[in-house]
């Protein structure tokens, strides 16, 4: 099953058919909304609005760990998702889709970790996204849609709910970096942790302050988010239809030898709560 993760902007689902609603409760509270499960080319498809239904979330205040658990739950093994983000460079203008490799954290106040509570588990991440499910969309993005995309890039992620500084700006384009945006992170470390493939489409809404202010920059990022939308839409479907049912990647063994904590010592409530995701490795 394919998972999406709508950003910004994209508050429905891809034309599904047969649809049903999953009330998924996971160890980690509710997620953001009811999953949305349907057919899409044959193929099952489960969404969830990353803000709630009515952007009710703040970027810090999402329940990622609650949305990947509960796509895990119901048999996701492919996660993509949307984000919408600011530009950073000259080459990326509004309404440029972003298929980024790397991404810089600068968070704070955000749950990275499905473990603790006396598990300890040291994910490596020196590539956040998966690579096979990026190059795959990459390859729909030249067949299914005629906006411009870049493939690969760093995805700058901060706190929010506020922009950067003039300063912040433009130190993150002195560092070359491409976007910047608010919610790929804890996102993708998650996905990790729960051993699925991810892949973000990264879609842009305005420029950064670096290129000046807007006085009405929620409307201008607003009105390019739609616009991005129905591109994202369709970059989204053509993997339904080509992915191959194997993965042919690492993600889903990626938590082989990273469990720090002797199985006996770590507490069997934690276990009970992580079993799903690491339960195969104690």
């Amino acid at each position: 099953m394919l998972g999406f993760i709508g950003g910004s902007g994209i508050y429905e689902a891809l034309p599904l058919e047969n649809t049903h609603t999953e009330d998924v409760t996971t160890p980690y509270g509710d997620p953001s909304a009811p999953i949305e499960v349907g057919e899409l080319a044959g193929e099952e498809v489960a969404f969830v609005p990353r803000h709630g239904a009515d952007h009710q979330y703040t970027p810090t205040e999402v329940p990622y760990r609650a949305n990947v658990y509960a796509l895990k739950s119901l048999g996701v093994e492919r996660v993509i998702a949307s984000n919408a983000v600011g530009s950073l460079q000259e080459a990326y203008p509004p309404r440029t889709l972003v298929l980024p490799d790397q991404f810089v954290d600068r968070t704070r106040d955000r749950e990275y970790s499905f473990f603790g509570d006396g598990i300890v588990v040291h994910q490596e991440l020196a590539e956040p996204y998966c690579p096979h499910l990026t190059e795959h969309l990459a390859a729909a993005a030249a067949e299914a849609t005629n906006a411009d995309c870049a493939l690969g890039g760093t995805y700058v992620c901060i706190e929010g709910p506020q922009y950067s500084t003039k300063a912040e700006s433009e130190w993150f384009r002195e560092r070359g970096w491409e976007v910047i945006g608010m919610t790929t992170v804890p996102e993708a470390k998650l996905a990790r942790e729960a051993e699925l493939c991810y892949a973000t489409v990264a879609g842009v809404t305005d420029w950064g302050v670096w290129k000046g202010a807007d006085e009405d920059r929620l409307s201008s990022v607003l009105e390019n988010a739609a616009a991005n939308e129905d591109a994202i839409k369709a970059l989204v479907e053509h993997p339904v239809r080509t992915l191959p049912d194997e993965r042919d990647c690492g993600c889903g063994h990626a938590l082989a030898g990273t469990v720090n904590t002797p199985t006996e010592a770590i507490p069997a409530k934690t276990r009970e709560r992580v079993d799903l995701l690491v339960g195969e490795y104690l």
